[in-house]
């Protein structure tokens, strides 16, 4: 009888821990038996790092305010307002470094707004930031005239970045190289996991998301440490605009504005591998490899473009119910 008791309890448990996990393996296993030539290889496998690497630095930062029950709206709009600030720098002819820290400046001061909206005046995070979504995008064609930019305004030096990466040698008769855009959502990935999971600073971001009144009660500065989330994120939206800029060598006041609703799926597709359903980087970055599986292999099938939206809003819907009905059967 105790067993029997037990049993359901750890396989709720164990669905809610492993569920999409193993979704995406089974996902990946699909598309290795539909293209066994082309999608199991190391250069298709380092091929989506790279394509996913712009969204994993969104969707990383975006896990410090989600990680206290909020959300940026604006982290997409202001990817491109950041990539645009950038390429007037560099059309102003001013050094590389220049663009690169007005367009980190530009996004901080974004998330300081979007902080103090939220934390400081009390307006709520989905309220702020869709307001601030619309400033941005109507800033970034306001000031690129509502054009690209594009040419000799970009410097060489800032495409031949993400054309770059560090070699791995060669396999077979092919040089294998680590994209730099990969290299670098790396390092943002690892950041973002050492402060959340491994300093006083990121407990108390989870304290706050679990009780955030009773945060406040025991000393935590909830004020400002909401504030330095929204920054946070804002400086990831940023990185992620200059990284834009550099993979396609320019800057358009909407190539940005695609990577919110991605992100914010990439943070609700991690959560479901939490019991407590948490987000947590690593399972975040779950979640951006399999939104970038899903768009490569969809595109090696030939699917329209319309389809893998569909297939992915559902996929992404399956796994929160999964996720759910699993969480009420513990």
């Amino acid at each position: 009888m105790v067993t029997a008791e037990v049993r359901p309890i750890q396989w709720g448990r164990w669905l809610r821990r492993f569920g999409t996990l193993i979704g995406f393996l089974v996902v990946v296993a699909v598309f290795w038996w539909q293209k066994p030539a082309t999608f199991m290889t190391i250069r298709n496998w380092l091929n989506i790092t790279q394509q996913v690497s712009i969204l994993g630095v969104v969707a990383f930062t975006m896990t410090i305010v989600m990680v206290m029950g909020d959300f940026d709206l604006s982290v997409g709009t202001m990817a491109s307002l950041a990539g645009i600030v950038a390429a007037l720098v560099f059309r102003a002819e001013q050094p590389v470094l220049a663009g690169v820290a007005a367009a980190l400046l530009v996004g901080m001061l974004g998330g300081l707004l979007n902080g103090a909206m939220v934390s400081y005046i009390g307006i709520s995070p989905f309220v702020a930031t869709l307001g601030t979504l619309t400033m941005f995008s109507g800033a970034a064609l306001y000031i690129s005239n509502g054009k690209t930019i594009f040419g000799r305004a970009i410097p060489a030096e800032v495409g031949d970045f993400a054309r770059g990466g560090i070699p791995l040698g060669l396999i077979g008769d092919q040089e294998v190289v680590i994209p730099s855009l990969t290299i670098l959502a790396l390092i943002v990935l690892f950041a973002v996991w050492v402060v959340l999971e491994q300093t006083v600073f990121g407990r108390r971001l989870y304290a706050i998301g679990g009780n955030r009144e009773a945060a406040r009660l025991g000393g935590v500065r909830v004020r400002l440490l909401r504030l330095c989330a929204f920054v946070a994120t804002g400086f990831g939206a940023a990185l992620a605009g200059l990284m834009l800029v550099s993979r396609l060598a320019s800057a358009n006041p909407t190539q940005g504005d695609g990577l919110m609703l991605n992100a914010i799926a990439a943070v609700f597709l991690g959560m479901t591998m939490s019991e407590e359903g948490e987000p947590h980087v690593l399972g975040t970055l779950l979640g951006v490899l399999i939104l970038g599986v899903l768009n490569n292999g969809l595109t090696q099938m030939q699917i329209d473009s319309y389809i893998q939206q569909i297939l992915t809003g559902g996929i992404i819907v399956l796994a929160v119910t999964l996720s759910s009905l699993s969480r009420r059967s513990a």
